[in-house]
């Protein structure tokens, strides 16, 4: 199994319902795909950091992977709190209209590129951040938006955790971290900025979202 952990201490809004002395989240994935899915299945465990003991200095690898980018890339985070907008497609059609009047947009447009299409100008650099990401919102593009409701009580859910194939693009380098933006290339990987070289969705992205009522609730996995 790979794995993929965060600390509250390191994401603070990172605490599951209905239970307060968990500060850890672990991630697992099989590194193969499921008929059911065509990706890898996940499965979430909520720990008490404190509790955790004989950690172990290099954690074991899988016997085999079906494909390299099912397995990550040793790394630690470096968590960055930024501010997003939901995804274009999820706004009502009355702002989606204001979005796309370039004269809304004049003053605050870096330059006359964005003219012919100002909505771009939102998605690229104000609404959904790329990367790795824990909370947020979700993005699109695959797919229109669905309805993401548990499957247990109905309740819409919350996303919880982005696996993303890079971290940013050329299309997208405003969300890079201001020590990376002046780079030019891109930072190595494939594709570019890759720094776990996870690529679990053919170069999408898995969402993980998970029920605000009850951490026991089933998540849901989502690629786009």
């Amino acid at each position: 199994m790979a794995r993929t952990q965060l600390h509250a201490r390191d994401v603070p809004r990172l605490r599951p319902p209905g239970r307060a002395g968990a500060d850890l989240l672990q991630v697992l994935w099989c590194p193969f795909d499921h008929p059911a899915t065509a990706h890898p299945r996940t499965a979430l465990f909520w720990r008490s950091a404190a509790e955790v003991a004989d950690v172990l200095d290099a954690p074991p690898e899988p016997p085999a992977v079906e494909y390299p980018g099912y397995l990550p890339q040793p790394c630690l985070l470096a968590p960055e709190e930024v501010v997003e907008y939901p995804h274009f497609m999820e706004l009502d059609e009355e702002l989606r209209q204001e979005l796309a009047d370039w004269s809304r947009w004049q003053a605050a447009a870096p330059d006359a590129s964005y003219a012919d299409a100002p909505q771009d100008l939102y998605v690229s650099a104000l609404s959904v951040s790329p990367g790795w990401k824990a909370g947020g919102w979700s993005r699109w593009g695959l797919t229109d938006p669905v309805p993401r409701a548990c499957a247990v009580c109905g309740t819409a859910m919350d996303p919880l955790l982005t696996v993303a194939s890079t971290e940013w693009n050329s299309g997208s380098r405003s969300w890079a971290p201001e020590g990376e933006q002046a780079r030019d290339p891109l930072p190595p990987g494939v594709p570019p900025a890759n720094y776990t070289r996870i690529d679990l969705a053919r170069g999408y992205d898995l969402q993980l979202h998970v029920c605000p009522v009850s951490a026991d609730h089933p998540h849901l996995e989502l690629i786009q």
